[in-house]
């Protein structure tokens, strides 16, 4: 069975520039119909067009979400070396990687603050910073295993942060990896 395509997906395709075809329309409504922003894998988007019952190859998906990442539809936020994930919101905006779920979701950016970022070599300018927060659950602590030491904010993990800021957009964003 074939989703219902609408007004809302036909546009977002125009507006990146790209022909409504079958298969783009069945990828747009999962991704857009309802009006949610999401965050998908090809691997999860085909899924769910599977399951909606259009048949679209694994392949076209991937390519798909390539074509809609270039047409300025969406944003590809690279998690690990060799994972993506494909995000509908497009302005510049933090995450959060949920490192056991390897589920991505969006941070309160209005919760992040820059103090300084470093100077570009010579002839260079920055053109983006992404910023991904790494989260985990915390181990548990038992009286057993501190061997009296008690833990505090300064020992519990080390984090470093690689930031980036898009001047066109004026959104800074940055790179959080907790060790």
């Amino acid at each position: 069975m074939t989703a219902p395509k609408t007004d809302l997906e036909t546009e977002w395709l125009r507006r990146g520039g790209l022909k409504p075809t079958r298969q783009r329309l069945a990828l747009a409504t999962s991704l857009i119909g309802d009006g949610r922003n999401r965050h998908v894998t090809a691997e999860s988007l085909h899924e769910a067009v599977q399951a909606k019952g259009d048949s679209v190859s694994l392949a076209t998906v991937y390519n798909t979400l390539n074509a809609f990442r270039d047409a300025g539809l969406m944003q590809e936020v690279a998690v690990d070396g060799s994972k993506s994930i494909f995000c509908t919101k497009t302005n510049d905006h933090p995450h959060f990687f949920w490192e056991d779920e390897g589920r991505l979701t969006d941070a309160p950016a209005e919760q992040l603050d820059f103090a300084a970022l470093p100077k570009p070599p010579e002839g260079m300018e920055i053109a983006k910073i992404d910023v991904i927060i790494r989260l985990r659950k915390k181990p548990a602590i038992s009286p057993e295993n501190t061997h009296g030491a008690k833990r505090t904010d300064a020992n519990e993990s080390r984090c470093d942060l690689a930031r980036s800021f898009s001047p066109q957009a004026g959104m800074r964003t940055a790179h959080l990896l907790k060790e």
